[in-house]
């Protein structure tokens, strides 16, 4: 009989770079099986029964919560700027009331924020809509729109380098949430369906020492790190390094608390 291997969703962005290096570095992943895609993707593939755990966006895991269990102690989090959610706009955020903002369609997660950050801090309302967008690529009459992940590193590291002409105001979700809110706030949680795991429980109890494992050596070990990324040509390794520090892999007492408040908030907007 064919031996049981974990598959595992691999999001391919920076900010789980550390994990997946240090997971494949330092731990047997023999029985695991990596594959790899968007977090909307991922999201679907868990749904579908197609990988057994992964990183998800959270909002997934609040719109399913009978059918997952999330791992403890461990999240991709910001408690403050994280540098890769980030809205791009001509206009101040305050004066976008009635206009359309692109949405990057990787990520529910994000755009989920964005409609709460618009509503209850701003106390405006947008008409958002979803567009394959990618930093170089976004139509010249775009009066905002959102980018996740590495596209939102790239075009940030894009717009600093370079003499804008006209106003430009770029937004980072994470710092508006933690102005708004002062908790933190969980983009993904580690995620897997109760049903789907069953027959490789013991091979998820390995997954969850390993992760624990990749996770403590990576806060150590964010230099030598940086050196293997694949944005390491794009970004210096100060920048990737100041980055990596910005986000929080952990998933603790505040973690939570701003995880029961975005629930909430979402629960009133009927985002959930």
């Amino acid at each position: 009989m064919a031996e049981h291997k974990l598959k595992i969703g691999r999001i391919p962005y920076a900010n789980l770079f550390p994990i997946f290096y240090m997971l494949e570095k330092e731990c047997d992943c023999s029985r695991y099986e990596f594959i790899e895609g968007v977090p909307s993707s991922v999201n679907r593939m868990l749904r579908d029964g197609q990988v057994d755990v992964s990183s998800c966006s959270s909002i997934e895991y609040l719109r399913n919560m009978d059918k997952y269990d999330f791992i403890e102690g461990h999240s991709i989090s910001s408690i403050g700027p994280v540098g890769s959610i980030m809205l791009f706009s001509s206009k101040p955020i305050e004066a976008l009331d009635g206009h359309t903002i692109l949405t990057s369609s990787q990520s529910a997660t994000s755009v989920a924020l964005l409609e709460i950050i618009l509503a209850k801090s701003f106390k405006v309302k947008c008409n958002l809509k979803p567009a394959k967008l990618a930093q170089g690529c976004v139509p010249p009459d775009v009066e905002a729109y959102l980018l996740i992940g590495d596209d939102a590193l790239k075009a940030v590291n894009y717009y600093r380098t370079r003499a804008i002409k006209k106003p430009f105001f770029i937004y980072d979700l994470g710092d508006l949430w933690h102005k708004y809110t002062c908790l933190p706030f969980a983009f993904a949680l580690w995620i897997y369906k109760k049903d789907c795991c069953k027959e490789k429980m013991e091979l998820l109890e390995k997954f969850k020492d390993d992760l624990n494992k990749a996770k403590n050596l990576a806060l150590k070990n964010f230099k030598e790190i940086a050196s293997k990324s694949p944005l390491r040509k794009v970004l210096t390794e100060g920048e990737l390094i100041a980055y990596w520090k910005n986000v929080s892999y952990a998933f603790g007492t505040e973690h939570k608390k701003g995880f029961e408040l975005f629930r909430k908030l979402s629960e009133e907007l009927g985002l959930i």
